[in-house]
């Protein structure tokens, strides 16, 4: 058998009849038929060799390998050639076809384009082409190809078909003004590709592409699209697109490295075939497994599909070109002949050793996208038959037409074939779709399956979910959940999960932005809702509140209580002594304060607010006044200074004290109500759930005054209190007085910093100092007497009990004002004392010779008398007690 070499020779001189490349005669291009009108055909046949030179034109024909898909494809084109001759289509009109290798070279092509165009081995010029029997050329396969063939044809706007070239190059037509295409543009793959991406949310993909004008215009397309579609690439990598370049391996090498070390789980592959065997080849040996997306020139490989491990490296789709039937085509290719006379070796070698029966010929048929040359060679068809003016008998029009009236007539054709509608639009491109490939695994390799559609004129991308088992996940980043939102970095694709702020939340996965809680509804950070607000204020149930509730409760019990027992006991002198009714009045002041306590528990209201500090500062402030009333009528009643106690006895007016006492206090809460009244407040904090309902005090300067006054009431009860504590210890009060104001001022100083501090607790602070405050009291004046006229006898609480508390209380001040005299000093004697007036002299020229004594028999009468009217004394009983016993000797 002959080496591989070897027998492409003979391939090519057996049936193309192809000579040196340097030597451009008709007969030595390739194949040809003589024709009334010739169709120009390039395409490649062979694969250039990696060490093709340029300079070399041997080397464009001892090429390395036959494409046995291009050349299937030029026998489509012969095949509907021979159809239309047969069919009598164009009466009288026979087609022929001459047929060059480009060697899928641009230099090769625009040769062999020469070659065709050229009269007598010279280049002919536009007039002289209207007797030049070539009117249109289809081809080349690669968009490179063409772009170089559509710059020379545009020189003579020779007509140029391609079936397989998709730049959207090639869509200016300033530039290529006489290329057309049976296929969509570019643009629309790449638009097809980033719609296939973002319906499988492939966010993340890399991209591979060749040098050439094809891979550089695609991927600029596809980067638009996908942009425009939330697709992003995690790498761009360029290979060089000739398979001869020097790092081709060192370029396959380093994309196969980038493509193994990033996350995207989908590649995109804009390459020719070769190239993208050479990656597939590392891709195996390396083992990496991917989703590869193919590009059109590669998408139905059949080279591809029976690689060695192609099952190893992933799942494969691709895009291409919607293909129809053939008719007549299966049975062309199993007799495939030459002319009598010719030899028929190359038939046998294209049977036996590219496929080694014919059955796989007709499979190949099936794998093939052969309906585009079907298109390209009827659609020149139509534009002759209409420029010739045929009917169903004969042309009559004039057959050496210039190619350019064939491009205008191509340019409006719009014919039906195979029950599809094919014409040209403004750009020359064919509004025909694409089918997306699946790329199935089997044993020996895989097989194309036609998975979904893709329309060119509505960008709708149409996928059988049943045919897709499995997709597989890229993205630069994590779906954010519930609660989080994307925040992009540098990349759109990529971003981080960011947890909702307070009042913002989102309620599914990836979005960019967390949504505004509605209607005065609230979140957390990270919430997945909203909720309402909760409000926070000291409720009824609440430990605390239960707690000073009950003890506002008890104090309520005490002082009916007390009451009672006053009622009881208001003929004794205990309740004279303790105030009488002033203790009436006191009790009420309790109450009132005690009320207050109340309004601090449940949802407060401006209402509320401004009644509970004005009912705890007036019934507070008139208890206050009636205790001032008891501390001032102690003070003057044991006031030794006669001049001082009658002047302080003008200002001694019970009634009055108590009036303007309380009035005051009632003034300043007018004024604070008026001017800066205490109201309601939302307090609304975002790291909470809960909004605070707090009663705020206006500018907090009355609710100071409130309380220093009462503050400043207490201060001059303490004093008085202090100055009278020498009375009688069993009907004494001032050390109550002293004692309850201690407490009082005690409480309220603790309270203030509470108070500035806890803002939250700041009702329950105060409804706390409340209830101390008004227990004070309870315990300091009520308690003692309650227990006085409960528990003691009757003869420790009478009249002559009281009196002789008086009595002693007289005999032990005196004493303490006479100096101690010894027996020689002569000085004193008991019958000296003289109290008739109330104001003992002892004569100072008197001699005593025995030692004064004084005890309770021998008391002055004038101080018993005056404490005897304390017995018949009312609620205000005159301060004038007792009165100091001097002697002239001090």
């Amino acid at each position: 058998m002959l080496p591989w070499g070897n027998r492409c020779i003979l391939i090519v001189t057996l049936l193309w009849d192809l000579v040196s490349c340097c030597d451009y005669t008709e007969s030595t291009c390739g194949a040809r038929r003589p024709g009334d009108i010739m169709i120009g055909v390039l395409r490649f046949i062979q694969i250039t060799r990696e060490t093709f030179q340029r300079n070399a034109c041997h080397e464009y024909f001892f090429s390395s390998r036959f494409d046995i898909r291009t050349f299937v494809k030029i026998l489509a084109i012969i095949h509907t050639i021979d159809t239309i001759n047969d069919s009598g289509f164009l009466p009288g009109i026979h087609l022929g076809y001459v047929i060059c290798d480009t060697c899928a070279d641009a230099s090769k092509a625009i040769q062999s384009a020469l070659h065709m165009l050229s009269i007598n081995n010279t280049m002919a010029s536009q007039c002289d082409l209207a007797e030049h029997p070539l009117k249109a050329i289809i081809g080349a396969r690669y968009s490179e190809v063409s772009i170089a063939m559509a710059r020379l044809l545009a020189l003579s706007m020779v007509p140029q078909i391609s079936t397989t070239s998709s730049a959207a190059t090639l869509d200016d037509k300033l530039r290529f003004p006489s290329f057309l295409r049976t296929i969509p543009s570019d643009i629309h793959q790449t638009r097809a590709l980033a719609h296939l991406m973002a319906h499988f949310d492939w966010n993340w993909v890399g991209v591979v592409s060749g040098d050439d004008d094809y891979g550089t215009v695609a991927l600029q397309n596809f980067l638009k699209e996908a942009q425009d579609r939330q697709v992003c690439t995690a790498f761009q990598e360029v290979l060089p697109h000739y398979l001869g370049h020097d790092d081709i391996d060192r370029r396959i090498r380093e994309v196969a490295e980038q493509i193994q070390s990033s996350k995207a789980e989908v590649v995109l592959l804009i390459l020719k075939g070769q190239l993208v065997e050479k990656l597939f080849k590392v891709m195996i040996r390396k083992r990496i497994s991917r989703t590869w997306i193919a590009s059109d020139s590669w998408s139905m490989s059949r080279t591809l599909a029976r690689m060695s491990g192609i099952n190893k490296i992933g799942d494969i789709f691709g895009f291409h070109f919607i293909s129809g039937q053939n008719p007549g085509f299966e049975n062309f290719l199993k007799n495939l002949t030459i002319g009598t006379g010719a030899v028929n070796r190359f038939i046998e070698e294209y049977k036996d050793l590219r496929f080694g029966c014919s059955p796989e010929v007709q499979k190949l048929k099936s794998e093939l996208a052969l309906y585009s040359e079907k298109v390209a060679t009827w659609s020149i068809a139509h534009a002759l038959r209409a420029l010739l003016k045929c009917n169903h008998t004969i042309c009559s029009g004039e057959r050496n037409l210039p190619p350019w009236k064939l491009l205008q007539q191509l340019k409006k054709i719009n014919f039906t074939l195979d029950k599809r509608q094919f014409f040209f639009d403004d750009s020359g491109s064919s509004a025909s779709g694409y089918d997306l490939i699946k790329w199935v695994k089997r044993e020996d390799g895989r097989y194309f399956e036609v998975v979904g559609e893709y329309n060119v004129m509505t960008s709708l991308l149409e996928i059988s979910a049943a045919s897709i088992e499995w997709i597989p996940v890229s993205k630069c980043s994590e779906s954010c959940p519930p609660g989080t939102s994307k925040k992009i970095s540098t990349i759109s694709c990529c971003h981080n999960c960011s947890e909702c702020e307070e009042g913002t939340y989102t309620n599914v996965s990836n979005l960019h932005n967390c949504l505004k809680c509605p209607n005065g509804t609230w979140s957390l950070r990270g919430w997945r809702e909203c909720q309402p607000r909760t409000e926070n204020y000291l409720r009824w149930n609440e430990p605390f509140a239960v707690s000073f509730l009950a003890a506002t409760g008890i104090g309520f019990l005490h002082l009916f209580s007390i009451l009672i027992i006053l009622l009881k006991g208001s003929q004794s002198v205990v309740f004279k002594v303790a105030g009488g009714k002033l203790c009436f009045v006191m009790i009420a002041g309790l109450v009132v304060s005690f009320s207050a306590v109340v309004l601090f528990v449940g949802r407060p209201n401006d209402h509320i607010c401004r009644s509970r500090q004005t009912m705890y500062g007036l019934g507070f402030t008139l208890t206050v006044s009636c205790i001032l009333v008891k501390a001032f009528r102690t003070f003057l009643a044991f006031l030794g200074d006669r001049n001082q106690q009658h002047m302080l006895n003008k200002f001694y007016n019970p009634p009055v004290i108590i009036i303007c006492g309380t009035a005051i206090q009632g003034l300043i809460c007018l004024f604070w109500l008026v001017f800066d009244s205490p109201k309601l407040e939302r307090r609304i904090r975002r790291q909470t759930m809960t909004i605070e309902l707090q009663c705020i005090e206006g500018s907090n300067w009355g609710f100071c005054i409130m309380l220093s006054y009462i503050a400043l009431l207490a201060i001059i009860c303490f004093i008085l209190a202090f100055k009278g504590r020498k009375v009688p210890q069993r009907f004494n009060e001032t050390g109550y007085i002293i004692f309850s104001m201690i407490i009082y001022l005690f409480v309220w100083i603790c309270f203030i910093p509470i108070y500035v501090t806890k803002i939250q607790q700041r009702s329950a602070v105060q409804a706390s100092a409340i209830v101390v405050s008004n227990f004070g009291i309870i315990f300091c004046h009520f308690f003692p007497k309650c227990y006085m006229i409960l528990c003691k006898k009757k003869k420790d609480i009478s009249s002559q009990a009281y009196l002789n508390s008086i009595r002693i209380y007289s005999i032990n001040s005196m004493s303490k004002e006479l100096p101690d005299i010894s027996l020689d000093s002569g000085e004193g004697s008991l019958d000296t004392v003289v109290s008739s007036n109330g104001n003992s002299e002892m004569n100072s020229n008197s001699a005593v010779s025995e030692p004064l004594t004084v005890d309770s028999a021998t008391a002055s009468d004038s101080a018993v008398q005056k404490v005897n009217k304390l017995s018949h004394t009312d609620i205000f009983p005159s301060p004038q007690i007792r009165h100091r016993v001097r002697t002239n000797t001090f």
